[in-house]
């Protein structure tokens, strides 16, 4: 890290990666620290913008979310303005779960989350294929998630 964390840095917040809602008082006794200078340094990481926010992590499967494709996406330019066009409007979609713009032989990679293929179509149809720029998208439907984690080594 190259911030001037410390190790009592991220032990917190591999911590807090594992379970966001830890009480103070365990998560101080897990790093060996007293409650107080626990506390100033998960606030002080949430005011520096490392901890971003707590989420709960959800059954995709049970909140009709189970459906998930790959889409690459090839524009028809890569002008800053037309990614920064492209970024704004790829936002909105509910439905796209992440977006990276990638070097290679496409664009953009999208990982889109739906009911069924019947509303993928709908949303590659109604807003995918309509975002501003697109020349052309490629779809690879997932089989299976073999791992999606959401944590990384800190």
């Amino acid at each position: 890290m190259t911030r001037g964390f410390d190790q009592i840095d991220r032990r917190i917040l591999a911590e807090l990666q594992g379970n966001g809602r830890m009480p103070i008082v365990e998560l101080a006794e897990r790093i060996s620290l007293t409650k107080t200078p626990c506390a100033e340094r998960v606030r002080r990481l949430e005011r520096e913008g490392v901890i971003k926010g707590y989420r709960a992590e959800l059954d995709p499967g049970m909140v009709d979310a189970g459906f998930v494709m790959v889409v690459m996406v090839t524009l028809n330019q890569t002008s800053d303005d037309a990614l920064d066009v492209f970024n704004t409007a790829v936002r909105r979609i509910p439905e796209v779960q992440s977006c990276f713009l990638v070097a290679g032989h496409f664009d953009y990679l999208l990982l889109v989350r739906t009911s069924d293929i019947t509303r993928y179509r709908s949303v590659l149809g109604d807003e995918i294929g309509k975002l501003p720029g697109v020349r052309q998208t490629h779809s690879y439907v997932v089989m299976e998630e073999v791992t999606n984690r959401r944590d990384f080594a800190v």
